[in-house]
């Protein structure tokens, strides 16, 4: 079972439903206990760094994101589930939950921002599951404002070009970070997802 975290600030719908299309067995939940427990752990991304990492606080859910991962857990974060997982977030200047080197800025320059639509996602490193059978230079799904910004470069797993280059996936010791919403991003973010459940199966 997959637990999709609930903090209470969005729609899990769409990825709930995109995941099971690709076949897993999911649950939506904001029980601490069920995410630590869980094979695996999805964190969606919607809404601000201060209101999501205080909600999650509230309910535990924090410290069950740390657990899961020191057990070694398959865990997939999405566009603001991804900048959490950092060590500091700018909106709201909070602390992150600290998975990772790194912090979160805002969009420093740009055709407009928020960064909204398709844009290509350019991978760094060869071999990497998360994008087996994607064609390179791939076409995802993008809504920020904010970006990741690694301490330590050989987490980042490709690039994105938006005014300048900047980290839109993140590959680390049972972590999978993306910036873009593979749940909206068709038939390339499905085959991200499958990837994602192929890896929790192994």
């Amino acid at each position: 079972m997959i637990a999709i975290i609930d903090y209470g600030a969005g729609n899990m719908h769409s990825i709930e439903k995109a995941l099971e299309y690709v076949g897993a067995q999911v649950q939506v939940t904001d029980n601490p206990a069920v995410v630590a427990n869980a094979r695996a752990v999805v964190l969606p991304g919607v809404g601000s760094g201060g209101t999501a990492m205080a909600r999650m606080k509230e309910r535990g859910l924090d410290d069950a994101i740390r657990l899961a991962t020191q057990r070694g857990k398959p865990f997939l974060g999405i566009c603001l589930g991804m900048q959490l997982l950092a060590e500091h977030h700018a909106e709201g200047e909070v602390d992150g939950l600290g998975l990772f080197h790194g912090t979160v800025r805002r969009i420093p320059h740009g055709p407009k921002v928020p960064h909204m639509g398709w844009n290509q996602v350019t991978p760094l490193r060869e071999g990497l599951s998360i994008f087996a059978d994607l064609p390179p230079d791939a076409y995802f799904y993008f809504a920020h404002s904010y970006y990741v910004e690694p301490q330590e470069r050989q987490g980042v797993a490709a690039v994105t070009a938006y005014g300048s280059p900047f980290c839109s996936v993140i590959v680390a010791e049972h972590v999978w970070g993306t910036q873009f919403h593979p749940e909206k991003s068709g038939v390339a973010g499905l085959q991200l997802l499958k990837n994602f459940v192929k890896w929790v199966a192994q």
